[in-house]
């Protein structure tokens, strides 16, 4: 009886001293292609949130920058395809635009059409049929009365991805802080003088280390042409610190100095071309006769602007600065 109770002791010490069978899977149950990650691609920067500054926070962070600026262009036409073939044959750093990015009246089914097709390359998180976007957003645009008219411009909102409120924002690149505006009527926080948009911009410009401030819009505080001033818009952005006021919504290019500030209506993107009423007393430089864009290149130093042609025309050079 003896060696059935040792053998009996023997087998209940080896079974205590038994590891406990693990309840977890085996590595190559949870390693299934169905649920494993993506291997990183660290150089490909995500895309920006709309709060975020998609380009350089500060403006020793690139020596330099080269910016075409095209406005009243979203019409998807041979003359807007022209118009696109001189500004990335000129490969820009970023686009900026003046307004009525998508005509007839800034619609869902018509904004990739009119703007994607020819720019999606520089659009960041850019999800239409042309093909890729951007890395980083390298598209600026301001909203015209033609994106507002597409239930109240949402398919603008859907389409591009831009720093703060999407409907006026800034951005730094370079030697140059722009600060790009929302001048319709149906902008919630206003378009006068007293207006939350007027306080933003003020204490934005009066702040800004950069050497150069311009400031976008889509309607023109001044213009000789069909629409004319926009009183409303005729803030002290000199005082307030800007160098430099682009605007669109006339379809032809002038250039203004009003009390020692520069202006400049920058419509002949593609639409169709509007003549020029009575020249103001300010205007120094009117052309109508083909679309084209304008073109900026800013250092530290100096800031130069020329506006050329499809054609290949030379209309109009300005330089602020040395």
């Amino acid at each position: 009886m003896k060696k059935p109770i040792l053998l009996l002791v023997l087998l209940l010490l080896v079974a205590c001293a038994a590891p406990p069978a693990s309840s977890a899977p085996t590595p190559t149950t949870v390693l299934s292609p169905l649920v494993e990650a993506p291997t990183p691609t660290p150089t490909i920067a995500p895309s920006p949130q709309p709060t975020d500054s998609p380009l350089p926070p500060t403006p020793s962070a690139v020596p330099s920058a080269r910016i075409a600026v095209i406005g009243d262009y979203g019409t998807g036409d041979a003359n807007a395809a022209a118009v696109a073939g001189l500004v990335l044959a000129w490969e820009p750093d970023f686009i900026v635009t003046t307004g009525d990015n998508n005509y007839p009246s800034g619609a869902a089914d018509t904004i990739d059409a009119v703007i994607g097709q020819f720019y999606h390359a520089y659009i960041g998180g850019y999800s239409g049929t042309y093909g890729e976007g951007s890395e980083v957003n390298r598209f600026f645009p301001v909203l015209g009365n033609h994106d507002w008219d597409g239930e109240r411009a949402q398919p603008y909102f859907d389409y591009f991805n831009l720093p703060g409120n999407e409907r006026y924002y800034d951005f730094i690149h370079g030697p140059v802080h722009f600060f790009l505006l929302d001048s319709d009527t149906r902008e919630p926080d206003g378009v006068g003088l007293s207006s939350r948009q007027a306080e933003w911009l003020q204490a934005g410009l009066t702040t800004s280390r950069a050497p150069w401030q311009v400031v976008v819009m889509h309607h023109p505080p001044y213009s000789s042409a069909r629409h004319g001033s926009t009183e409303a818009l005729q803030w002290p952005y000199a005082e307030w610190g800007a160098d430099l006021v682009l605007a669109g919504h006339d379809h032809t290019y002038e250039r203004l100095e009003v009390d020692g500030l520069t202006y400049v209506v920058n419509g002949l993107g593609g639409q169709a071309r509007y003549y020029f009423i009575v020249p103001l007393a300010e205007s120094v430089v009117r052309y109508r006769a083909a679309h084209g864009a304008l073109f900026i290149t800013a250092t530290v130093d100096g800031l130069t602007a020329e506006f050329l042609t499809v054609t290949g025309e030379v209309v109009d050079t300005f330089s602020l600065g040395d």
